[in-house]
Formats: structure tokens, C-alpha cells, sequence
């Protein structure tokens, strides 16, 4: 099970796999590429990063394979926890999600069929769909970074 459990915690019988992951925060002029999960959730591009592997290059990969959306890194856009249950393994899990703003040459994307739904949306609608309050956060944050960027990359 290559990449698959990281670690176990184990806290007065209580046990959790953690994952180490990463994602991106994708920009296309004023959008942002989402996806929309099995569940019918709405998030952004991520997965585990697999064996040895570096975030940031786990990040570019999980974007491509994803969503066939050929992204640069421009920045660290920070990290998000979160815990769920994981039925299939009949405990829970904790995803640690190292996150950066990215760039994409166009808004060309070509979806998994693991994804509902998915595309460049305008932040201002991105934030109003994403499921998740610290995604949402780190949009919002992340869109300055990358206004900021593009504004120094003008000079």
C-alpha cells in the first residue's frame, strides 16, 4: 500500500491514519479552478503526495492528473487539517494539506472522472460555491497573493 498511510496516531486507544498532502490555489486572470467531488462538494485540486515525494512538485502533479491543467507555482499559500471518517478503512483520518497559488497558462481543463463538475469560476463566485469555510479563507487570501503577483510582474 505504497503512499497510502503515513503515519498512525495513537492517543488512549484512539487511532488515526495521517496523510501528508497538497494542492493548489490555480488562477486564470480573475478565476479559480474548482472541482466538484463525488459527494458533490466543491473544492480545489489535491491528493496525498506519494511515497518521498515533495509538496510542491506533489502539488503540480495532483493539479495535472486532476484536471489536466498545466499550473506554476507562484507562492506558498499555506496549510489546512482536517479529520473525517474514512468508511473503507473504518477509522479516521486526518489530512494535513499543504496548499500554493498557481497559474495557468489558459482555462483548458480536462477532468478525471473521479469529478462531478470542475472549471475556471470567477473568485467572486468561487467563494459563494466552495463547501468548506477554510478553503473559501484560503482563496481569498490567495487571490491577494496572486493580484500582488501579477502586479509586481507588470513593473
Amino acid at each position: 500500500m505504497r503512499g497510502i498511510v503515513i503515519l498512525l496516531i495513537k492517543l488512549e486507544g484512539f487511532k488515526m491514519i495521517v496523510r501528508r498532502c497538497s494542492g493548489g490555489v490555480v488562477f486564470y486572470a480573475n478565476k479559480v479552478l474548482l472541482v466538484e467531488n463525488d459527494k458533490g462538494e466543491w473544492t480545489l485540486p489535491k491528493g496525498k503526495i506519494i511515497g518521498d515525494g515533495l509538496p510542491h512538485e506533489s502539488a503540480i502533479d495532483r493539479v495535472k492528473f486532476e484536471t489536466g491543467v498545466d499550473a506554476k507555482i507562484l507562492d506558498i499559500a499555506g496549510d489546512t487539517i482536517y479529520e473525517f471518517f474514512s468508511r473503507s478503512r473504518n477509522q479516521r483520518v486526518c489530512n494535513a494539506i499543504m496548499w500554493y497559488v498557481m497559474e495557468s497558462p489558459n482555462q483548458e481543463v480536462k477532468l478525471t472522472g473521479e469529478f462531478l463538475g470542475g472549471g475556471f469560476y470567477k473568485v467572486s463566485e468561487a467563494l459563494e460555491m466552495l463547501t468548506h469555510s477554510k478553503e473559501k479563507s484560503l482563496v481569498d487570501v490567495s487571490y491577494k497573493k496572486y493580484k500582488n503577483y501579477k502586479k509586481n510582474d507588470e513593473k
